[in-house]
């Protein structure tokens, strides 16, 4: 088990050339410029197990919040417990200090699109909110997030967070050896915008499992049979993030939080997935994950 002083150190060694705040646009400019230097695609055995194992410590960490969540507690408690629960188990939270990040995980309400930051904000009666957790375990990472339903959520908005979970899994299906980026990102755009969502370009799936961000970038749009070609021992997240109304974004002064422009709901839902010899493995998987709506507080 890691303690404080060694969270620390670990996490300034990690991040050493992140000490000053970033915007998001140069954050993610930079990140691309690393990942094609380092061109990490292929997993090795021993990584695969080591990204496996991190990933289950991921879901776990989602599935304690399903049982804590509910109204009346902030997003700054969720932080908390997700800090606690990482480092209890030798873990890191991987969003701690990333590029000037402050917090240990991600919880986007209502019309945040994603990297909203916990704070005192009370969840209330109605509230759709993701939090979004990536762990480091033994130098390797998993990246998950689910979508909790506060009370009692209005029709429109259990819509919006039903179609968007279909669209992870119906990309997910695409997952297999021969298969291209464009057949997964097509899937997920077809799905929203037949609903009248908008499908979110600005921000995008990612290689993941030895660092937080590799290659490729999963986009959740395109055309089918384009894009880099799936090969088995891939690693790597879909994420969509389908807003009800325009899928433009604007982002707050802090550099991270991203919101809808029109004040409509957003919805998110994220599995890290490996690429088998002969479709997909689920490495964040829970059970009920294709129709468990996760309802808090009721």
């Amino acid at each position: 088990m890691c303690g404080m002083d060694e969270i620390s150190k670990f996490l300034r060694e990690k991040y050493a050339q992140s000490s000053s705040k970033s915007t998001f646009a140069q954050l993610f400019t930079k990140s691309r410029q690393q990942q094609r230097a380092r061109g990490i695609l292929i997993k090795s055995p021993q990584q695969i197990e080591g990204i496996r194992k991190s990933s289950r410590l991921t879901s776990e960490i989602l599935d304690l919040l399903e049982k804590r969540i509910r109204p009346g507690i902030t997003t700054e408690q969720i932080n908390t417990w997700v800090h606690e629960y990482t480092v209890a188990h030798g873990a890191v939270p991987a969003p701690l200090n990333y590029r000037g990040y402050p917090k240990s995980v991600c919880t986007s309400l209502n019309d945040v699109i994603c990297h909203g930051i916990p704070g005192p904000r009370k969840l209330r009666d109605g509230d759709i909110l993701n939090v979004d957790v990536t762990c480091i375990l033994d130098g390797y990472y998993g990246d998950s997030s689910r979508m909790f339903l506060i009370g009692n959520v209005s029709a429109a908005a259990r819509r919006l967070v039903r179609v968007t979970r279909e669209c992870l899994y119906l990309a997910i299906d695409q997952v297999k050896p021969g298969n291209r980026l464009g057949d997964l990102g097509h899937a997920i755009q077809q799905h929203a915008e037949n609903h009248g969502y908008g499908v979110v370009r600005a921000f995008v799936g990612h290689g993941v499992g030895v660092n937080f961000h590799e290659p490729p970038d999963v986009r959740h749009y395109g055309r089918p049979g384009q894009g880099m070609e799936l090969r088995p021992n891939m690693t790597f997240t879909i994420e969509p993030m389908i807003n009800g109304g325009d899928h433009r974004i604007r982002m707050l002064d802090d550099g991270w939080t991203a919101l809808t422009t029109d004040g409509e709901l957003s919805a998110q839902w994220e599995h890290t997935l490996l690429v088998t010899e002969t479709g997909v493995e689920i490495l964040t998987a829970y059970p009920g994950q294709r129709d468990h709506d996760i309802v808090c507080g009721i």
